[in-house]
């Protein structure tokens, strides 16, 4: 199982993922984009955030430009990975570009899938979005939201969560309290949660990742079941370790 197949993925359609939450976004990203090279696809890697510089071997080419003009993309090869930021900061970031960019870039047919990271975590496991973000492209067709099953179990702090204080507000739980599986319920429902800002023409999938053992697969498959009887519009359900490059659980609903 590839995560081409668990997106489903439409090879007849051009598309815009995107990624948000936290807990593995960016290795997601990365491996869907290999999937795709695999599949001889042109595909851009990109961010409305900001996101590490790519390691050596994640992309075939890069981009660092603030012009939005289509033929900045003129010199890079035909196929395989772009990757696509504004500028460098401090030589390990790249930052984000203009939504509207990509937008045009997707209509225009430059590249045959667009993969944008739409919010930062601080490679924290799990997060809630602040005010500002995520930032989505208005014709982005699918968004995966990332959870880090090792938030289960762990306290509410700054070091397991990204922006706590958002988290408890949005979950209704309070500083210091064990993460459980109904708290992580509650923030993928919550409209100002993991899907803030994703429109009903956009497809949700939900990424639960970092299942290297029994007992968080156990914690994934609880909270699929619990997303079940709250009869959501989430798509699909994807249980992962995207590290191990092992997808353990798929199901499109």
């Amino acid at each position: 199982m590839t995560l081409v197949d668990a997106l489903g993925i439409d090879f007849n359609t051009s598309e815009v993922i995107c990624f948000v939450g936290a807990g593995g976004k960016t290795t997601a990203m990365f491996t869907l984009a290999k999937e795709f090279k695999r599949l001889w696809k042109r595909v851009l890697v990109t961010t409305t955030t900001n996101i590490y510089y790519p390691d050596k071997g994640e992309c075939d080419d890069i981009v660092i430009s603030d012009v939005t003009d289509r033929r900045i993309f003129n010199r890079v090869i035909e196929k395989g990975i772009i990757g696509f930021g504004r500028e460098v900061i401090n030589g390990r970031k790249l930052t984000g570009v203009k939504r509207e960019f990509i937008e045009d870039l997707h209509r225009e047919k430059i590249f045959d899938h667009i993969l944008v990271e739409a919010d930062g975590s601080k490679r924290k496991p799990i997060k809630a979005p602040a005010n500002y973000e995520p930032v989505i492209p208005s014709n982005t067709t699918k968004t995966v939201g990332v959870i880090g099953l090792d938030a289960v179990g762990t306290k509410i702090n700054t070091s397991s969560v990204h922006r706590p204080e958002l988290f408890c507000s949005v979950t209704g739980t309070h500083l210091g309290d064990a993460i459980d599986e109904e708290a992580i319920v509650k923030l993928i429902v919550s409209p100002e949660g993991l899907f803030k800002e994703v429109t009903a023409q956009n497809k949700k999938y939900l990424l639960l990742n970092k299942a290297e053992d029994i007992q968080r697969r156990s914690s994934a498959l609880l909270i699929i079941d619990l997303l079940k009887e709250r009869k959501t519009d989430i798509k699909g359900f994807i249980v992962a370790s995207m590290a191990g490059g092992t997808i353990f659980y798929s199901e499109t609903v």
